[in-house]
């Protein structure tokens, strides 16, 4: 078992859209960022790689290397299944920080979003949405989101090792 922990933040800024997991938000502000920003998926692509100390989203997608610029985030996650091939999901747990904008209605389509990309039951999926308060500098007054992911990670067992298990 491996644990996996990721934060993301990002500016909000008019004539950008916004996406929070894998889907459009509306809002009058999105996200500043090199790829499509979307700070959920970019959490958690970091507990993911951060789980098998592979380093961050930086290192395997860097802002400096055109490819990835207005690049959907969930094209990113996917690449990243490749790099954590060997382990499975157990489950995900995540925190949105967000002002004025009510995830509520999005909660569980984003949780079949993530469900889908990564293959898994969307029992596995926990995403909250929370606001700062009006507190919390460029958070608390509509600028910024954050976004908070902890992944527990298993490693897949060859099918010899499963063999083994029923002569035990």
């Amino acid at each position: 078992m491996r644990i996996g922990t990721g934060w993301d933040i990002h500016r909000l800024v008019e004539g950008r859209k916004l996406f929070i997991g894998a889907l459009e938000i509306e809002s009058l502000k999105g996200s500043l960022a090199h790829s499509d920003g979307d700070v959920l998926i970019h959490a958690l692509i970091d507990a993911l790689l951060g789980a098998l100390a592979l380093g961050d989203i930086g290192k395997h997608f860097p802002p400096s290397n055109n490819k990835y610029k207005d690049i959907p985030s969930s094209i990113l996650l996917k690449e990243t299944l490749h790099l954590i091939k060997d382990y499975s999901i157990v489950n995900i747990d995540s925190t949105i920080i967000l002002q004025d904008i009510m995830l509520g209605p999005y909660i569980n389509k984003m949780r079949n979003a993530l469900a889908s990309l990564l293959e898994i039951e969307i029992s596995r999926i926990s995403i909250k949405a929370k606001t700062a308060e009006h507190l919390l500098g460029e958070v608390g007054t509509t600028d910024a989101i954050i976004a908070q992911v902890v992944v527990l990670l298993e490693e897949k067992q060859s099918s010899e090792e499963t063999d083994n298990l029923y002569w035990v």
